[in-house]
This record gives C-alpha cells, sequence and structure tokens, in this order.
C-alpha cells in the first residue's frame, strides 16, 4: 500500500548528514588510539540518536570555547557501543549501559552519565485526541501482538469518554541497535512479567509483531504516515516531530507529561548510583509520583587509556557541566548534582 511521503525535518536531516560524516571519519581512522596525540584539536564520536540534537549543541558551542572540532554520528547506541570497543572512534554514546560482556569487549572502558532525558510512546490514529493514557502491561500487549486494535476494551478503560476507533494497531520498533530499545524494553520487563520471560531486555528485541525503522527519524517517519501505529521515540524526536504521544501510567498511578520536570523526578528517585554508573531509572517507585515512567540517563562511553585524553576529559566535564544549559530546549533535563560528581569521578580516571 503506497503512502504519502512525509517530509523530513530539515533537523532530522542535518543529523543524518552528521552521523554519515563521522562514519567516513571512523572508517579514515579518526578515533581512539591512532588519534595525534594528547594535544589533538579534533574528536570523533558515535552512538546515541537519542542524544544526538543535544551533541550538536555541544560540538558548535565547544567548537568556539575551546577550539576543539567534535564530530558526532547518530548511528544508534549499538552501533556506538561496537565503535568504541573496535576503538574506530574516540567516544561512543549509548542510552544502554553495558552489559557485563561489552564491558569485558571494550577493555577498561568507563561509562560517563552526561545527558538526560526519556523515552516516549507516540502514535498516529486518526480521529484520536493527543495525550491518550496508557499503561506498562497494555503497551506490553500492544507490542506483543495481544491488543490489536485501538478501540481494545483495555484502551477504552483508560480512556474513558475517548471515542476510540476500530482501527488496526501498528508497532512500530528500532531494526537497529538502540537505547531507547533498551529503554522501552526495561521499562516493560518491570511492569510484564510475560515481556520480561519472552522478550527480555535488550537494545535489539526480536518484536513478535510491527514493523521496524532505523534511527528515531526512520521510527517517526513510519508513524507519521501511517494510520495506527504507535512506536517509542527519544523526548526530542516526538516533540521536534510535532507527534502526537500517550501519557504512560507511573507505579503511582498518575499519568505524568512527559518534560523535564518528570524526568528530574524519576532521576531523584534513584538514590544509589552504582560503581560502573549503570543507572537504571524505568519505572520509579511509587513515592515519586511525578516520575515519568520510562525515562534515561545517556552515557558517554570511554577507554581510560586513550591518546587524546588531554582533549577528551575537558570536553566531557563540559558536556557534565556548562554543557546542559542546551538541554532544556531539547527536552533534556539537567543532570542531578550526584549525577555530576559522579561523572567527574569517572571522567577522572580517564589517562
Amino acid at each position: 500500500m503506497s503512502s504519502p511521503t512525509r517530509r523530513i525535518p530539515r533537523t532530522s536531516r542535518a543529523l543524518v548528514a552528521a552521523g554519515l560524516l563521522a562514519l567516513f571519519a571512523a572508517g579514515c581512522g579518526g578515533g581512539g588510539g591512532s588519534g595525534n596525540g594528547g594535544g589533538s584539536k579534533t574528536l570523533v564520536g558515535a552512538g546515541s540518536t537519542l542524544v544526538a540534537p543535544l551533541a550538536a549543541k555541544w560540538s558548535g558551542d565547544y567548537q568556539q570555547r575551546a577550539g576543539v572540532t567534535v564530530t558526532y554520528g547518530a548511528i544508534g547506541s549499538g552501533g556506538g557501543i561496537a565503535q568504541i570497543t573496535s576503538r574506530t572512534v574516540d567516544f561512543g554514546a549509548s542510552d544502554a549501559p553495558l552489559s557485563p560482556d561489552q564491558a569485558s569487549s571494550c577493555e577498561g572502558c568507563v561509562q560517563v552519565p552526561w545527558a538526560l532525558a526519556a523515552t516516549v510512546t507516540a502514535y498516529n490514529v486518526k480521529g484520536v485526541p493527543n495525550r491518550l493514557r496508557l499503561s506498562g502491561p497494555v503497551l506490553a500487549e500492544i507490542f506483543l501482538g495481544k491488543v490489536t486494535q485501538w478501540n481494545d476494551s483495555e484502551i477504552a478503560r483508560l480512556n474513558p469518554g475517548v471515542q476510540l476507533p476500530a482501527t488496526r494497531i501498528v508497532p512500530v520498533f528500532r531494526s537497529d541497535g538502540s537505547g531507547d530499545t533498551y529503554a522501552f524494553s526495561d521499562y516493560l520487563a518491570k511492569v510484564s512479567p510475560e515481556w520480561k520471560d519472552k522478550e527480555g531486555v535488550s537494545t535489539q528485541v526480536s518484536f513478535p509483531t510491527g514493523t521496524g525503522a532505523k534511527g528515531n527519524d526512520g521510527v517517526s517517519a513510519v508513524i507519521g504516515r501511517a494510520n495506527g501505529a504507535i512506536g517509542y521515540l527519544a523526548i526530542a524526536y516526538v516533540f521536534s516531530g510535532h507527534l502526537d504521544y500517550a501519557l504512560v501510567q507511573n507505579a503511582a498511578g498518575k499519568f505524568p507529561v512527559p518534560g523535564i520536570p518528570s524526568i528530574l523526578a524519576a532521576a531523584k528517585a534513584a538514590t544509589t548510583i552504582p560503581a560502573d554508573n549503570a543507572i537504571s531509572i524505568t519505572d520509579p517507585p511509587a513515592s515519586a509520583p511525578g516520575a515519568y515512567p520510562i525515562s534515561t540517563f545517556t552515557y558517554a562511553i570511554v577507554p581510560k587509556s586513550s591518546g587524546k585524553a588531554s582533549t577528551l576529559r575537558p570536553f566531557l566535564t563540559y558536556a557534565v557541566t556548562d554543557g546542559q544549559t542546551f538541554g532544556p530546549p531539547l527536552r533534556f533535563a539537567p543532570l542531578p548534582p550526584t549525577i555530576v560528581t559522579a561523572a567527574k569521578k569517572a571522567i577522572g580516571t580517564i589517562g
């Protein structure tokens, strides 16, 4: 079935171009240990598409401040982990913390929490208003293929008074390795025993139904043109693409609007920071009634031993301090002080 082509926003095209540039630079030996020593004025990174809008702001500002060119490729968290593991870039970026196997393969890499955002469920259903209410168990059943129509009784129960059509539900998921998939599956595994048992938590899940698309841009494009579609996206892409989005019920039974206050509430509910900085803030406890339930940290992943350590350390320190001021317009919440302290400690180990 043919569909009208959805015009990709200029900002999205710019992110794609940046990704291609970074891949070219990486392929030419632009990364890690083969750099021009500690005094290098270039850094090449790749990974998370969630953090790409913020990374683009950092790149321009840091060039003016420090004279360092930071090139970043939005290729997905899985790609970022793979490239830093092979040392073809100077830093990777992922919304998913390294698994034990990935940490072993990366050989001495540290994780620096450097941004705080959310994964949001967006949808396109003709005749249905923005901000439908959904719960975690219902989302799990949608992506398991058990809830298949928008007027299903479970969706209707959460949205009294809303006229829901019998439109077929089209789940849309990331086909590439993605931190958004990790955050989404991490949340579903906490609220749905069936999801945990059948699908689990990963950057790349074998979804039993639906349509796959590459990157946040790809998911956004499919949702925009397919009536009945629902997918998960980084928050910045939902708002820049003017997509309708769901309010997801949290553990307190509330339906907070995804945004800086609710993301911060989720982050502040995490009272313990693991030694490796692998912090999960999905499904925060009922004691945080204002918390958005699919919030996530995103990480820079850097080898402790780097030929560009003296360039990396100041850039990463900038990202977790002054660079945070660029976050709010893009729906990134500022890092809490405890996280900044943990990030600086990790940065200090790079040498």
